[in-house]
């Protein structure tokens, strides 16, 4: 490790996105660029053939050539190549977005394309006799709904061609016929395996069947580019949603869809829950892991990130934003330009990987943020490394650079970025030196993902445009209490999906143990974020850690249901017990001050805690060993301190300039810490490496 961090070889390079953009891509200017990226100190490069104007025609035989091209120079120069799946941007279509216009995917298969859940409704103007004309064309099912009393009934074995009668009883009826139709796009259905693996066989494949001696050398790793299901007006569906959902839970959910449009009463959140939460693991299970087993399969990585991941309810359009990146070996994210503050969602990424074992962590980072400064450029890396990216991909390297549509442009050709460039990717360099491996992350406290609740007060046609989510929840503060913690308190934390903190934690010794291979932990504290609904195994295991002496703080809203409506009453009455246990506190207003004062009650010591002026930090440990990684992404100089708990013998590595046991911090034993005061310049940062 220490000579890698010296000496930065190839393997550990950052690897920008390279836009074949808008032009004829050519043999010798191929292998020109390619050299000026390797010079530039890149370790290689992620091709996105990129706008209507680029040549050769995509997936064409010429196409594969020039790709031949730089695989062959890759090997030539030690560099590395990412296969990114898609012709323009998002994934899915085979070239007709940001690309030629042209769908080729839906050109091939038109039936496995992007389906949205439609509704039509009549009202029963009085009971008796009811007859009414239904569409059979992708019709789902059809359900009466009483809405005074939540009543559902389903009509569907009455329809006789395409008339339906009905005998409607007193109430306020109203008859919903759901069609699953086609979106009128030309994504791939994201939910549906059969629809992802036909498209990697149309991409992932074609590139396999022509370069499978270059796999698992030169070609490292694949990339997929902003799925999302804010698609089909927010509605994204699939045919086999029924057929499936039956087969996991042993009925058929039709007579629960009304509830992804209205209140029905008692029985609404658990019903969205069910049909929101079985929709999100679609969409793991679909496109996002059918790469990712391909991509294994044949000895490269997976990486990518979705669309708009800043919607702080992701129902609408991530789905479950944690569990999406369930079986995805790099969970990814993109922080762009526009105003979109990915930074508040970082820890989501990186703990989506510990959850799930994993420990690449991957963010497409400075698109469309114009030419930006060198200290917003560090300013940028700091904070992404220090909340668990390890592997940042640049955005981006432009091989016509006289038609960049998102700038920065980064390469040795920009005259503002040329003479330092060589310094920033040293730099990154080095942080992947020490943070890409599969170190396990170090923290006290948990908080947990509501999901949840967010799905049981999700809905369709919220007053929101699809874009942003479609329904705003104002009580959501899993975010704000992230950013409270981390960047005012200084405590590192974890989020848990609420289906890890029941599969794989365990209460042991006072403490809440996350069973796993790799990313197992102990925590001292789990904060429960404002959430109205909670399952009950959730609120029992939280229950048994605080029995236990653990620390819990629900912040802002108590959760008052549970997702299953025959467990509330329990929820509650378990909630109301906690309530009365000194460990267990109810922070109507979880500012920093009161998450301070009562994280101050927390009796035994945390793993590290600081004294003054917290400052970013992460800690992870390697074979035994700590690592450290801190900086200051401020423009004035920070001066901290803080003690670890234990004895450390600790040496200070400059990932600025690659200098070991610096005498840039104070280190010495302090009762049964090590005391740490530092000082930083601004835009700098450190590690400190247990020897």
């Amino acid at each position: 490790m220490k000579a890698d961090f010296q000496q930065m070889p190839t393997e550990h390079r950052p690897v920008p996105l390279w836009f074949w953009n808008n032009t004829e891509v050519m043999p010798m200017e191929i292998k020109k660029q390619m050299a000026q990226l390797q010079q530039a100190g890149y370790g290689g490069v992620s091709i996105l053939p990129f706008g209507k104007d680029f040549k050769p025609k995509y997936l064409s035989e010429a196409y594969f050539e020039a790709y031949r091209v730089c695989l062959e120079e890759a090997k030539k120069l030690g560099m590395r190549v990412h296969i990114y799946d898609e012709y323009g941007f998002p994934s899915g279509t085979a070239g007709d977005i940001n690309g030629d216009g042209v769908g080729r995917f839906k050109q091939r298969y038109p039936h496995l394309t992007n389906k949205r859940l439609d509704k039509t409704e009549i009202m029963v103007e009085k009971p008796g006799r009811f007859t009414a004309t239904i569409s059979r064309a992708n019709l789902i099912g059809v359900v009466a709904l009483d809405t005074l009393d939540h009543r559902r009934i389903d009509l569907s074995k009455l329809l006789k061609g395409e008339k339906i009668q009905w005998n409607a009883p007193q109430g306020a009826w109203k008859v919903m016929a759901f069609y699953c139709n086609d979106a009128g796009n030309s994504i791939v259905d994201y939910l549906d395996p059969e629809a992802a693996s036909l498209y990697i066989e149309m991409t992932h494949e074609a590139y396999q069947k022509r370069f499978s001696d270059y796999f698992g050398n030169v070609v490292e790793g694949t990339f997929f580019d902003e799925p999302t299901m804010y698609y089909a007006e927010g509605r994204t569906w699939t045919p086999a949603f029924n057929e499936k959902f039956q087969k996991k839970y042993g009925f058929n959910p039709l007579l629960l869809y009304p509830a992804l449009w209205y209140d029905i009463g008692p029985e609404t959140v658990e019903a969205r829950n069910y049909l929101f939460g079985f929709r999100a693991e679609l969409f793991a299970e679909g496109y996002i892991r059918q790469v990712d087993e391909w991509s294994r399969k044949h000895g490269v990585y997976a990486t990518g990130h979705l669309d708009n991941e800043e919607i702080l309810n992701a129902v609408g359009t991530s789905g479950d934003f944690m569990k999406a990146f369930k079986y995805l070996e790099a969970p990814g994210i993109d922080k762009i330009g526009g105003q979109r503050p990915a930074e508040r969602f970082y820890k989501l990424i990186s703990s989506a990987a510990y959850n799930w074992d994993k420990y690449l962590v991957m963010s497409e980072t400075f698109g469309d943020m114009g030419n930006i400064s060198w200290d917003e450029l560090f300013r940028i890396s700091i904070d992404q490394y220090s909340k668990g990216i390890n592997t940042l991909i640049p955005h981006a390297a432009w091989y016509n650079d006289q038609k960049v549509t998102f700038l920065p442009e980064l390469s040795l050709r920009n005259p503002l970025y040329a003479d330092s460039l060589r310094t920033f990717t040293d730099y990154l360099t080095r942080l992947n030196v020490l943070l890409k491996n599969d170190a396990r992350w170090l923290g006290d406290i948990a908080v947990l993902y509501p999901i949840a609740s967010m799905q049981g007060d999700h809905y369709f046609d919220g007053p929101l445009d699809y874009y942003k989510g479609g329904v705003e929840l104002p009580y959501l503060d899993y975010t704000d209490l992230s950013v409270h913690l981390f960047d005012s308190l200084g405590f590192d934390h974890m989020y848990l999906h609420p289906e890890v903190l029941d599969a794989q934690c365990k209460v042991k010794d006072g403490q809440l143990s996350l069973h796993n291979k790799r990313q197992h932990n102990n925590f001292k504290v789990i904060v429960v974020p404002a959430s109205r609904s909670l399952s009950l195994r959730n609120i029992e295991k939280i229950d048994a850690f605080a029995a236990a002496g653990g620390t819990v703080l629900f912040t802002t809203q108590l959760p008052a249901q549970a997702t299953r409506r025959e467990d509330d009453e329990k929820l509650r009455n378990i909630l109301k017990g906690m309530l009365k246990r000194n460990n267990v506190h109810f922070l109507e207003k979880p500012t920093v001050r009161n998450l301070q004062a009562a994280l101050q009650q927390v009796k035994t010591p945390f793993l590290l805690q600081f004294k003054q002026h917290p400052i970013p930090i992460i800690q992870k440990e390697l074979a035994g060993k700590r690592i450290l990684f801190f900086g200051n992404s401020s423009s004035d100089e920070k001066r901290s301190s803080f003690v670890l708990d234990g004895h450390f013998d600790l040496a200070c590595w400059d990932p600025h300039t690659g200098e070991m046991e610096s005498e840039r911090a104070i280190i010495k034993r302090e009762g049964s810490g090590t005391a740490v005061t530092v000082r930083l310049a601004p835009f700098k940062s450190l590690f400190l490496i247990e020897r």
